[in-house]
């Protein structure tokens, strides 16, 4: 039985990913106090990769409903060193402190990739602790920093609260104390993503992992409300699928098919997602290339 192009794990795919941020900071950057990043030249807001990375990993195992495969090997709270001790355990490495033969180790690395979601998708570096000779697993699907279309303005808000933290403080007869957050009023941004299915095929990606990716791309910000996030919405999702794993096309030439442009109504800065305009150059693909267009 065939499947839909995008659900192919055995070629390529080059996909843009859109999405908008209003009244809210999608990425702060620590370095200037939690400021919405910013490519300082341009004034054009950045998510970074990691940031995207994040929230993938949080929503991915919801989608999953509890199937063991879905684990999430980079979660909060659980040490990197534990997990993959547990893996030389799995894979009959009891002598932490001898090389493990080249099958143990690839027992052991095939014990992670079926067990992390994360880690069959984006790789890790497993090196560390006990697990120094695991090297490092190179992920199939890449994930660029997101850029917004137009240059950003942050705003900072001072706000107070109505009660202090200490209660000395509240002996003096101190009521309040001032805070502050950083906001965008509104935001499109847009990443680029790529699958190398040589990749998949060494770290055993399958047509329900990227069905399930390509779900929580469509939701997972859904899942990632916050007073400090604003509303997040995901607005694009294109997959360029090619037919073979090599590729049909260089990938820039296919994700720059994907263009952007305000409406002619706008006059002032864009304030909302009907203030864009979204075309799709897809009459005249190459040979070999299909779009699957699956938020639009």
């Amino acid at each position: 039985m065939s499947i839909e192009a995008h659900l192919d794990a055995t070629v390529r795919h080059d996909m843009v990913f859109l999405f908008e941020i209003t009244d809210g900071n999608p990425n702060g950057d620590p370095d200037f106090g939690n400021r919405p990043r910013m490519d300082e030249e341009t004034g054009h807001g950045l998510v970074t990769d990691v940031a995207i990375k994040r929230k993938i990993r949080n929503t991915l195992p919801l989608t999953a409903s509890g199937d063991s495969r879905y684990g999430i090997f980079v979660q909060a709270g659980h040490a990197l060193n534990t997990r993959l001790a547990e893996s030389l355990t799995a894979s009959n490495i009891t002598d932490k402190k001898k090389n493990p033969t080249a099958e143990q180790r690839q027992a052991a690395r095939s014990w992670l990739t079926d067990k992390y979601a994360d880690i069959r998708l984006f790789g890790a570096v497993l090196s560390t602790g006990d697990a120094k000779s695991l090297g490092q697993i190179y992920g199939p699907l890449q994930v660029s920093n997101a850029r917004s279309y137009h240059p950003i303005m942050p705003q900072h808000h001072t706000v107070t609260r109505v009660t202090q933290t200490r209660q000395e403080d509240i002996d003096k007869g101190e009521t309040t104390e001032m805070g502050g957050k950083w906001t965008v009023p509104y935001g499109l941004y847009k990443a680029e993503l790529y699958y190398s299915a040589t990749r998949g095929g060494q770290t055993g990606v399958d047509s329900r992992d990227l069905e399930l990716f390509y779900r929580t791309l469509e939701m997972m910000f859904d899942h990632d409300r916050s007073a400090a996030r604003g509303t997040m919405t995901a607005r694009g999702l294109y997959v360029f699928n090619h037919d073979n794993a090599f590729g049909n096309a260089p990938a820039h030439k296919l994700t720059e098919r994907v263009s952007v442009n305000l409406a002619e109504h706008v006059s002032g800065p864009p304030r909302s997602f009907s203030d864009y305009v979204v075309n799709v150059a897809d009459d005249d693909l190459p040979r070999g290339v299909t779009l699957s267009k699956l938020l639009a």
